[in-house]
């Protein structure tokens, strides 16, 4: 069984598209989905071992797929990957803006490190590398661009760091989204909010004894989204049939940023999950 998309499987078909992250989490099921549609898929970030396996994978799939290491924060890197890329594959059709990380703790204790380095993979570093795919390739042959946010709406309590940090992601987004019409470039976002991803294994064992299983109950639709909830929200994004859409940010998050506190959530078992990565897994912290 393969990928289990919603979409045709010819959607990408002769394009390259890059996956900043892709060898992990959210980024892991993007680069399977859009391989499974008939992209060429290039994954990103900074070990290649970890990128290897998920190109395996693919490939094992019958996807096509490449790899490059680099560090999105460093800027020399930045323009010798994109360059590197186009080089091997002649053009970037789309980029997929989802490598990042952070880590749980509270504003009065998070050190000036911490936050710079937070803010340098969750928003700094998706600037260079779109500024680069823009200015190397899409200035003078369009395409597309999604960012990963978060759900960051009215504050991110023990997550301030990363909240700045997407925040300032949804700004650059809708900016560039104006600046780069012209060349026929479209520039949205994504911002999910509880997923089971593999990237919650990252998290202190506290975070994760205490925190993670009480996540779902917090959104309406009571539980967590699975990664391909989120992975086909950004296929569709870089889709033709998203050709009139730029600027925007879709919430993914099972209605969790409206969510006020008021009134007490009605606990059930009626929003049924899309379930479409075959090689998906739960995080040590989220029961079966």
């Amino acid at each position: 069984m393969g990928y289990q998309s919603v979409f045709r499987s010819d959607l990408f078909a002769g394009q390259t598209i890059v996956v900043t992250g892709g060898g992990s989490g959210i980024g892991r099921c993007v680069a399977h989905e859009l391989a499974a549609l008939g992209a060429h898929v290039v994954i990103t970030g900074r070990k290649l071992e970890k990128l290897e396996k998920t190109a395996a994978e693919i490939i094992e799939d019958g996807g096509r797929v490449s790899t490059q290491a680099f560090d999105i924060r460093d800027e020399e890197s930045v323009k010798e990957a994109v360059k590197t890329i186009l080089a091997q594959q002649g053009a970037i059709h789309g980029l997929v803006n989802n490598a990042g990380g952070q880590f749980p703790a509270p504003l009065a204790s998070i050190s000036k490190k911490g936050w710079e380095a937070v803010v340098a993979n969750n928003l700094t570093g998706g600037f260079l590398v779109a500024r680069e795919v823009y200015n190397q390739w899409m200035k003078k042959n369009g395409g597309a661009i999604v960012n990963m946010l978060a759900d960051m709406w009215g504050g991110m309590p023990n997550m301030g760091h990363s909240g700045a940090a997407r925040a300032g992601m949804l700004s650059f987004t809708e900016t560039a989204a104006m600046e780069w019409a012209a060349s026929g470039v479209r520039v949205n976002a994504v911002a999910p909010g509880f997923v089971a991803s593999s990237g919650m294994d990252q998290y202190d064992p506290v975070f994760q004894a205490e925190i993670i299983p009480k996540l779902g109950g917090e959104v309406a639709m009571q539980r967590m989204a699975e990664e391909a909830e989120i992975s086909s929200a950004i296929v569709w994004l870089l889709s033709e049939g998203a050709a009139y859409v730029t600027g925007d940010c879709i919430k993914i998050d099972g209605g969790g940023s409206l969510n006020k506190k008021v009134f007490a959530l009605q606990p059930h078992r009626n929003a049924k999950p899309y379930v479409g990565f075959h090689r998906a897994f739960k995080p040590k912290a989220v029961k079966e």
